[in-house]
């Protein structure tokens, strides 16, 4: 039967990508004496009759003479290949190939002048290097032509919009011709799957859509770039006069001046696959193909040489250990393994042809079963033996033919060393039954592989994307309409927001209405409710939590989802305690929002999805740095029992709750607590406050909790310092935190200085003292900061640090931290910082006030705390009016390292073996802002 694609009978390495014939080789014409070289060629090295010489433009050339036939073989080789193409280019190396056949201006016809002369030629293109080679009659005159035209299409070559007009589409018909084969496609998709951000993962053929629309200047430039002698190995292999044609080559590619451009360096590096891997093609065929890729290191790495025994081991026929287990007992058609990418780390494939109505997830399971088995039964002594004389035979069949010496040499070429080949064969007796065992144990894994499967499908399921229409075509008969979207001009001063607030009492919640003419007119609403007291509130915290989240769940008149309609027709955007609507909607939202709070059903079947959706949730959180951290430190700052309402649980305290409870404790809770009692409502944007304050009498009205309300007092622990290490595998992330208490209102004397510090030190951003440290100076963290927190009423207060960083960095962004914090209490801040820092602050304090969410939020925290926005007034005079010995002052006198908590969760080998200088620090530089 035909073959879907070329099967690869030995498993080695790029030598056996040309099986040639020959007889003994016999090199008889010595190398040059250094002194006969042409004027500034070297003589680098010789191996095996294969000699190297350098022109000080860069080129390399390789010459192997041999007499034992009449034929000659010149081989170019160019270090590109479609790894380094870059986005739109992909099939860019490839198309230039085809191009490098149209002419220069001194060789206009090059492929009438091959015919003439008798010369078989060719080009190939990998994802490594791109390789021209032409084999004819051992002649002078042919031979001297050859390295002639060789030497101006290196330079000269027209590559011209005109040849690409023509060529694109014969390259194109390349490209559909792999179309129409299975395992090509397979092989495509295996590529595209398996990588994520390596150009391994770009077929070399490239992109249809690429092939059609690449610019001329794009091809142009990568040209000039790579087609240039330092980037170039030159190999001439046969019958030929040595001296001559070192003299050949001088004169022909001597006069190529060595460029003055650097190659561009590529250095993006795959990250380790973290989970199997699957996909399927379907399209029209007639036969059905598994195939399973795993991620290999590049060829120079010794585990490779492991990983081609063993596929040689599991699929050569006749044979290999699938073969006989799948093939030979009828269950699959054949095995193969191939391989792809040598220069990088690349895949290893193993795969199968299935009969056609046969179940392909069978033979996908069966060869992963074959291959587990290989895992545990290391080769065979046979079988080493067996695979090293067929490896040793196929380099010996290609070093007695210099015919296809050139393609399998370039292969090495591309890996950095052609002498490489000879150390591949020598080292091939050498690889041991452990090492295959090894290297198989170590890669063959599932969290490694891609499996793919072509699946014919003679109606095949598609989705074609259409082209979008241009801007111009859409908006060629836009009309607009009349603007009516126009709003005041409104001053965020607090004087201001005082005088245009009207303050009452509904019921008994306190009312603050800001009526403002908005743009849409818009209008904002906050709603605070308070109920219950320390005592009642006892072990309620999980209850109350899940009854608040099931509110807008189902009412006494709409269920989930006719709710969520009733919200959009009163164009509600938010929650029920704060949300957005228009000045015309709002009587209705209100109306609403009290009918959701006052008959929420909570249904079954809704509680039971949030359960899940919650304890999913958690569990989740279970190996997370950051929650880890966050429930440790609430537990070491916690001074409530664990029955009050305040107090954190641990992880699986708050699963045990979510577990146990019930909607009836739910339904229950909602029943004895929910009430307006007590609250805050306050409104800003476009309104009729008279018939707003009508709206909310008739929401409300008779709606009382039966749970009293009285304040809890809270209470500030301060307990010693600890320092705490968690240790988190396979988390690239690491989280620094550290904390303390402070004994601090909002209202103290100490705390607008103590704010203003904070914010110099690690509060504002990109630009404090902490984040100038470890994220522009060092590198080492993308996010961090600190904060400071203070009690509204009661004296309990905060002061943290957190930051985040690669484990490896962990050690020095804790030291980076520590210093940043000694440093600011020993020599202070400095006076042109708390400038800047009172000019940022202010201004961004004015900011928050143009926000009427943030209006209304702060009116009903004036509200229950009996105070206006005067008190930010007063705010804003203190932080002005403030000076640098008041600020660091402050700090100094509040702020203890001695006193921090720390808290690190990282990847504990990653950092150790970074301490151990296995490891390379990560640069964590600011590639997003």
């Amino acid at each position: 039967m035909s073959q879907p694609f070329a099967v690869t009978r030995l498993s080695m390495k790029p030598v056996l990508r040309a099986l040639v014939l020959g007889g003994a080789l016999l090199f008889t014409t010595p190398a040059l004496l250094a002194a006969n070289l042409p004027q500034g060629m070297q003589q680098i090295t010789s191996v095996e009759g294969i000699t190297e010489y350098r022109l000080p433009n860069g080129l390399r050339v390789l010459l192997m003479p041999d007499n034992t036939k009449p034929t000659v073989t010149v081989n170019m080789t160019y270090l590109v290949g479609s790894r380094q193409e870059n986005y739109g280019e992909t099939g860019m190396a490839h198309l230039l190939e085809h191009l490098m056949f149209k002419g220069t201006p001194a060789h206009r016809n090059i492929t009438e002048e091959f015919n003439r002369r008798g010369m078989r030629m060719n080009g190939t293109t990998t994802t490594d290097r791109t390789n021209y080679y032409e084999l004819f009659q051992a002649d002078d005159d042919n031979l001297k032509w050859a390295l002639d035209m060789e030497a101006d299409r290196m330079v000269h070559s027209y590559i011209a919009q005109k040849d690409l007009d023509t060529e694109m589409t014969v390259v194109r018909n390349e490209y559909e011709r792999g179309e129409n084969s299975p395992g090509s496609v397979l092989m495509k998709r295996m590529q595209s799957v398996a990588y994520d951000w390596h150009h391994y993962g770009n077929a070399t053929i490239g992109n249809r859509s690429d092939i059609e629309h690449v610019k001329i200047g794009n091809l142009q430039a990568f040209y000039r770039t790579y087609y240039q002698p330092d980037n170039a190995v030159l190999l001439v292999a046969g019958q030929f006069d040595t001296g001559k044609v070192l003299q050949w080559i001088h004169h022909a590619f001597g006069v190529i001046p060595k460029p003055q451009r650097s190659l561009p360096q590529f250095w993006t590096t795959e990250p380790t696959q973290d989970g199997e891997r699957s996909f399927t093609v379907r399209r029209s065929g007639d036969i059905q193909i598994v195939m399973i890729g795993y991620k290999v290191p590049a060829g120079l790495h010794a585990d490779r040489d492991g990983i081609s025994f063993a596929r040689s081991i599991l699929t050569t026929a006749p044979y290999g250990r699938l073969h006989k287990q799948l093939v030979e007992t009828g269950k699959l058609v054949q095995v193969f393994s191939s391989s792809m990418g040598y220069v990088e780390p690349g895949l290893a494939i193993i795969g199968a042809i299935v009969k056609k109505g046969e179940s392909p997830e069978a033979a996908r399971d069966a060869l992963l079963a074959g291959i587990e088995e290989f895992k545990n039964n290391p080769p065979t002594a046979e079988e080493m033996a067996r695979i090293k004389r067929d490896t040793a035979n196929s380099y010996e069949k290609m070093l007695n033919n210099h015919e296809s010496l050139g393609i399998s040499l370039s292969e090495y070429i591309a890996m950095g060393d052609w002498r490489y080949l000879f150390k591949d064969r020598d080292d091939t007796d050498q690889i041991t039954a452990e090492q295959v065992s090894a290297a198989a144990k170590r890669y063959l894994v599932r969290d490694n592989r891609t499996v793919g499967m072509f699946i014919p499908e003679d109606k095949p399921q598609r989705a074609d994307i259409p082209t979008a229409p241009t801007m111009a075509e859409v908006m060629k008969d836009f009309q607009p309409k009349a603007g009516t979207l126009s709003g005041e001009a409104f001053d965020p001063a607090p004087a201001n927001i005082d005088r245009r607030t009207q303050l009452s009492t509904i019921g008994h919640l306190q009312v603050a209405l800001l009526p403002k003419k908005n743009r849409g007119e818009t209008v904002n609403v906050s709603l605070s409710l308070h109920w219950g007291d320390e005592q009642s509130l006892r072990n309620k915290s999980t209850v109350a939590s899940l009854a608040s989240a099931l509110l807008a769940t189902g009412t006494s008149k709409y269920d989930r989802a006719q709710l969520a309609d009733e919200m959009s027709k009163l164009k509600m955007s938010g929650g029920l305690f704060s949300f957005q609507t228009t000045r015309q909607h709002l009587p209705a939202a209100l109306a609403l929002v009290a009918h959701v709070l006052r008959e929420a059903s909570f249904p079954e079947n809704e509680f039971r999805q949030l359960r899940e959706r919650s304890l999913v949730g958690l569990e989740a959180s279970r190996k997370e740095p950051g929650a880890i951290i966050g429930r440790e430190m609430a537990q070491h700052f916690n001074v409530y029992p664990k029955d009050d309402f305040r107090a954190p649980k641990t992880l699986d305290e708050a699963i045990a709750d979510l577990r146990a409870v019930t909607l009836d404790e739910i339904r229950a809770y909602h029943r004895e607590f929910y009430g307006a009692s007590k609250g805050e409502l306050s409104i800003v944007g476009d309104m009729d406050t008279e018939a707003v304050k009508a709206a909310i009498a008739t929401a409300f009205a008779g709606w009382n909790s039966p749970a009293p309300y009285t304040r809890m007092v809270n209470r500030r622990a301060d307990p010693p310092a600890e320092r705490r290490v968690f240790n988190m595998p396979d988390k690239e992330n690491a989280v620094y935190a550290s904390a303390l208490t402070l004994a601090l209102r909002e209202n103290d004397d100490d705390y607008p200085a103590l704010r203003m510090a904070n914010y110099l030190f690690g509060g504002s951003g990109m630009n404090s003292r902490l984040m100038e440290r470890i994220r522009q100076k060092d590198g080492l963290s993308y996010g961090g900061g600190s904060s400071l927190s203070a009690g509204e009423i009661d004296p309990v207060g905060s002061f943290s640090i957190n930051a985040s960083a690669a484990p490896q960095n962990m050690a020095r962004l804790e030291q980076a931290i520590r210093e940043e914090l000694i440093k600011a209490l020993k020599d202070g801040f400095t006076a042109e910082e708390l400038a800047k820092a009172k000019s940022g602050m202010l201004q961004q304090r004015v900011q928050g006030r143009t926000s009427d969410t943030a209006l209304a939020d702060g009116w009903n925290s004036n509200l229950y705390l009996q105070r206006q926005w005067a008190w930010s007034q007063a705010m804003d005079d203190k932080l002005r009016a403030l000076t640098l010995e008041q600020v660091n002052s402050a700090f100094r006198r509040y702020i203890d390292p001695a006193r921090m908590s720390v808290y690190i969760a990282l990847d504990e080998a990653k950092a150790k073996a970074a301490a151990l200088g296995t490891v390379p620090s990560s640069d964590a530089g600011s590639h997003v802002k």
